[in-house]
């Protein structure tokens, strides 16, 4: 068989006949595939991923899936690209999928359109959330597939909300409701130092992503379609940072300062914190050390709901021999299939990234014993993308530096953003 004809077999399809023409292509060697995985948040993620390495690998014997723990998002597709500038890419990584402008502005990954050849394969190319795809697209291309995704959602402490006086079965459904109910769950010592916040929006990671939880429910996108113009100076965006130095600074039912990405599950879990706003990655983790009753909610509305789409895409990296791109794309399409899908959602709390995935049997028996797991999913239609621009990363950095800057006091909300916003004029002008 010529490389031509055993690339058109392979690349032909990611049902049965690809698949098992693998094997007998690796035969004349092992065909390795480094995976770049971000770990980047808490649960046994690493484990489950060598599970599934090794799974796959005994399916398709010689072909050598090969995980790479590389750190955060953001270290991972730093060393990603490190390595694709020194000509040793990997064949495959799970990078933030608002990454996809830096990706394809490096001409780093290849589109996966080009595999997708038989009918059963447009029905997994096509079945995936429309929200999950719209940083998954550019220049109709599709750089990414959708893997580990997330929303962030609202937890809340059932038993603090009962001993507060409020119903525990009711989480708040916006913003006036979220300040009325943190006044009430806000609990201080007989020296009168805080015992439990009512409320957290973590402020010293994903910054950016969970302020456009608050920005989106205030009616304002960050970003223009082509992620080449912010609107960081906008008056939406202005009351949504606003509100969210109030909850300290005003209302006093937040921690005062930077707040911490990581330390707030773990505040949660040990009562100091009655409510926060985190991933819904951080599900399983909730689920399996909550010593109460918790609940799940959307994000509280202003003018309406609201909520980013966050986490990773599968990228194909550009330079490979047809036999790795082939196999690469196995992978991928064995990695993301409903029932593969299914089976991450109930092992993560990471949202099952297609509609079919939810309609297999595990996942609907999973969402009948565990309700909670479904409220990223309801919540799909009120979410937007991620703010995905050229030079993303920096122009997050930019948003962080300042709202913190506006959290500590250092500066007015008003100049935090105008910062903000001269900053991101900076870099996206060469993309205009």
């Amino acid at each position: 068989m010529t490389v031509l004809s055993r690339r058109q077999a392979l690349i032909g399809s990611a049902g049965a006949a690809a698949l098992s023409a693998l094997p007998s292509l690796a035969r004349a060697g092992d065909i390795e595939l480094r995976f770049f995985y971000p770990v980047a948040v808490s649960g046994p993620l690493t484990k489950i991923i060598e599970e599934y390495a090794a799974q796959f690998q005994k399916e398709h014997p010689g072909i050598v899936i090969k995980p790479v723990y590389a750190g955060d998002y953001v270290q991972t597709v730093g060393k990603a690209l490190t390595a694709l500038k020194g000509g040793d890419a990997p064949e495959l990584a799970i990078l933030q999928a608002s990454d996809i402008l830096t990706m394809t502005d490096e001409k780093a990954v290849i589109p996966f359109d080009d595999f997708v050849k038989t009918a059963e394969d447009k029905t997994w190319f096509n079945g995936f959330y429309p929200a999950f795809m719209e940083n998954a697209r550019h220049d109709g291309k599709t750089y990414g597939i959708p893997f580990q995704r997330s929303t962030p959602v609202l937890y809340w402490n059932k038993d603090a909300f009962k001993d507060a006086g409020l119903d525990p079965e009711k989480a708040p459904a916006t913003w006036e409701e979220m300040v009325e109910f943190g006044k009430k769950l806000t609990k201080k010592d007989a020296s009168g130092n805080v015992t439990q916040y009512g409320i957290e929006i973590p402020s010293d990671g994903n910054t950016l992503w969970l302020f456009t939880g608050l920005s989106t429910a205030n009616d304002i996108r960050l970003v223009n379609a082509e992620g080449n113009r912010t609107f960081f100076d906008d008056p939406k965006v202005i009351e949504a940072a606003q509100y969210d130095v109030d909850l300290s600074n005003k209302y006093a039912i937040q921690p005062p300062g930077i707040t911490s990405w990581g330390g707030a599950p773990k505040e949660f879990l040990e009562k100091r914190l009655a409510m926060m706003f985190h991933t819904t990655g951080n599900l399983t983790n909730v689920r399996k050390n909550a010593t109460f009753a918790y609940g799940v909610a959307m994000l509280p509305a202003k003018v309406h709901r609201g909520a980013p789409t966050g986490g990773g895409n599968f990228y194909m990296f550009s330079g490979l021999s047809p036999e790795k791109q082939a196999a690469a794309y196995a992978f991928v399409r064995w990695m993301t299939t409903p029932e593969r899908a299914a089976e991450w959602s109930i092992n993560t709390g990471y949202v099952a990234t297609s509609a079919a995935a939810y309609e297999t049997a595990a996942m609907k028996k999973f969402i009948a014993d565990v309700p909670q797991a479904a409220v990223a999913r309801d919540q799909l239609p009120f979410a937007v993308s991620e703010v995905t621009c050229h030079e993303g990363q920096r122009i997050a950095k930019a948003f962080g530096d300042n709202m913190q800057a506006a959290l500590t006091g250092s500066k007015t909300v008003a100049v935090a953003m105008a910062d903000t916003q001269a900053e991101a004029e900076r870099i996206l002008k060469a993309y205009r």
